[in-house]
């Protein structure tokens, strides 16, 4: 069977099989879809970037990152302790760059035919890095924890759909109220890594099943990662022998280090100096399109912003082609004050582009009544690149439509602590998740503590819910529609682009591929390249 599923890949490397079809055969076989998919993105790894080279390390330079950070996995808010928990964590399923679940902690899953009720399986044989084995009842506590009204997780406004979980053998049962076909989606969130005992008595320990452990901790300034020798997975992830996140909020700064031969890898280029930098002869810029988008967000519950003319105002003053052109330099497309683009399964294109109308944005000014004291907009360099630059142009044709815009510039740490999700608009960034559920689930549903635009509609929640029950795609489709216009014409998201995903990477650095999920192969980079001459 092994010759057989060999020759199957190369035909699928070569073009003359499907995935689908591939996918198909292997089902007849004995294999699982999920197992069949991890095989056909570990041979297209291979065939790509050649075999791996162990030794060496890596060394990341990131934006995103505060003193204020935590190694919790459910107070991950930014670029930077993500890096740390990719390094260090797992989840029960993971998203691959093709949009299909793969199994990590969780080997298999299945679904009744209502899709109510869920059974992962989970691995056996794996260690934490404190030695003690993972188990079942890790996986359920640590589900249980991002539960808990008081844990302040990200991941809360997914967990809330989950009626009941308990373990049955080596099985995790998750049972919804309500069917969802995309639960393995929501379960693949990145707050939701594994810990023992589920991190309930010391969340921020930093120990888990990932390719490395722990080996400095400095929030702010930099984290480093020794390659866990009992990881399980190791010829897939963990090559080098250490890895290092230094801190530099400041582009010129990230730059710079890529070029020295400082950092191999450096997040969120610039795109003004993309094209400049991608001519050095030592590293490339690499770019892909996905669901990231870079915004401004109003508190829907907060004066002046309580307003929908307002709000309306902001929303037709913005120059989105100026944005898209001037600060992402053709790195992104325009944005629509959703957060849900053509990247996403079941968009509908047919809803209206808003366009630029100073007309409109001084005609919804006047009707707001609103009083004419400035309207204060928070920004930071950290928030997105180019973001001050892009709160100017925002400045610039809000005073043409006669709106009262102030700008005022936040330091970058304590941004993702104190001004994001506490002040009333600010400037903001997300990496986007990769179905509509998610997305609204994390930051629009009335319950979510993510809800930065404190978005509160009991008619949007219903409708969430009725797309989750809906299997039918067009029907979800249709329901997904009105969410979004929804968004578009009544909420506190102002969304002028949807970026790329622009990063730097040294030549020498090898197994490199795009992801759209996120920034940094969805920041697995440090853990699955490795250096060609280490």
């Amino acid at each position: 069977m092994n010759d057989q599923l060999e020759y199957m890949t190369g035909q699928v490397a070569k073009g003359t099989m499907t995935r689908r079809e591939f996918v198909g055969r292997a089902a007849a076989l004995g294999v699982t879809a999920a197992v069949a998919n991890t095989m056909l993105a570990n041979n297209a790894q291979a065939a790509s970037h050649g075999t791996p080279i162990r030794g060496g390390s890596i060394k990341i330079g990131s934006s995103g990152g505060e003193s204020t950070n935590t190694l919790d996995p459910a107070l991950t808010a930014s670029s930077v302790p993500l890096d740390n928990l990719r390094h260090l964590y797992e989840s029960l399923v993971e998203v691959s760059a093709e949009g299909d679940i793969v199994p990590r902690m969780a080997e298999s899953f299945e679904a009744s035919a209502d899709a109510k009720t869920w059974a992962f399986k989970i691995r056996k044989g794996i260690q934490f890095h404190n030695g003690k084995d993972m188990t079942p009842d890790d996986v359920l506590k640590t589900m249980q924890r991002h539960s808990d009204e008081n844990s302040k997780s990200g991941a809360l406004g997914i967990m809330r759909g989950i009626e009941n979980m308990k373990i049955d053998g080596d099985n995790l049962i998750v049972e919804l109220g309500v069917g969802n076909a995309d639960l393995p989606y929501l379960l693949a969130d990145y707050h939701l890594m594994i810990q023992p005992g589920g991190g309930i008595d010391n969340p921020g320990a930093g120990i888990g099943t990932g390719p490395y452990t722990l080996e400095v901790d400095e929030p702010g300034v930099r984290h480093g990662f020794t390659r866990n020798e009992n990881y399980w997975d190791a010829d897939n992830r963990g090559f080098t022998d250490y890895n290092e996140v230094l801190v530099l909020n400041d582009a010129t700064a990230r730059t710079a280090a890529l070029q020295s031969g400082q950092v191999q890898m450096i997040n969120r280029v610039d795109p003004k100096v993309a094209s400049l930098l991608n001519r050095a002869p030592n590293l490339s810029v690499q770019s892909v399109a996905g669901r990231g988008h870079y915004v401004f967000i109003a508190h829907v519950d907060t004066t002046p912003f309580d307003n929908n003319d307002l709000r309306l105002a902001l929303k037709y003053a913005i120059n989105r082609e100026e944005m898209v052109d001037k600060i992402l330099r053709g790195y992104g497309s325009i944005g629509n004050d959703m957060p849900i683009n053509a990247a996403y399964p079941l968009f509908d294109e047919t809803i209206e582009q808003r366009e630029f109308s100073i007309e409109k944005a001084r005609e919804h000014y006047a009707k707001s009544g609103h009083d004419g004291s400035p309207i204060v907009l928070r920004v930071a360099d950290g928030a997105f690149a180019g973001a001050v630059d892009a709160a100017s142009l925002f400045l610039e044709t809000a005073k043409a439509a006669g709106i009262p815009l102030e700008i005022k510039r936040e330091p970058n740490d304590g941004y993702w602590s104190e001004v994001w999700n506490k002040q009333p608009f600010c400037a903001s960034y997300w990496g986007g998740r990769p179905v509509q559920d998610q997305m609204y689930s994390t930051a629009y549903l009335s319950t979510a503590d993510w809800n930065d635009t404190r978005w509160k509609r009991p008619e949007f929640d219903a409708m969430l819910l009725e797309a989750r029950a809906e299997l039918d795609d067009g029907k979800r489709k249709a329901i997904y529609s009105k969410m979004g216009t929804m968004l578009r014409d009544e909420g506190g998201l102002i969304l002028p682009m949807f970026n790329d995903f622009v990063d730097g990477v040294a030549n020498n650095v090898g197994g490199w591929s795009a992801d759209p999920n996120a920034e940094l192969m969805n920041n697995k980079a440090p853990i699955k390249c490795w250096i060609k001459d280490a």
